[in-house]
């Protein structure tokens, strides 16, 4: 009974940690934080990321907090049709991910 009580311990603190390491911020955050100038404003992330994929369309995006880290996270249509996720620092408008969404 021990090592049950244990395995469901581990299990409940190993899914409440991978919870406490992203967050979702919506757009008030969002907006305050651009407007503090912690992250770039929306709009040079997104030609950032659009830039990657010339004459692509941009259809949704959103801003996490990762380890401390501010991420936005942009999901890109290419002329082709293909869809593909691209994170993008927010900080800096560096490139972190390019990837193709099967």
């Amino acid at each position: 009974m021990k090592t049950l009580t244990a395995i469901f311990a581990v299990a409940a603190l190993t899914l409440t940690a991978g919870l406490a390491q992203a967050r979702d911020l919506g757009p008030d955050d969002a907006v305050k934080l651009r407007d503090a100038g912690t992250v770039m404003p929306f709009e040079k992330l997104n030609e950032a990321a659009l830039a990657l994929h010339p004459g692509g369309t941009k259809e949704s995006t959103e801003l996490e907090e990762v380890y401390g880290r501010y991420i936005y996270q942009v999901d890109v249509r290419d002329t082709q049709g293909v869809k593909w996720d691209v994170e993008v620092d927010a900080t800096n408008a560096q490139i972190l991910k390019n990837q193709r969404d099967d």
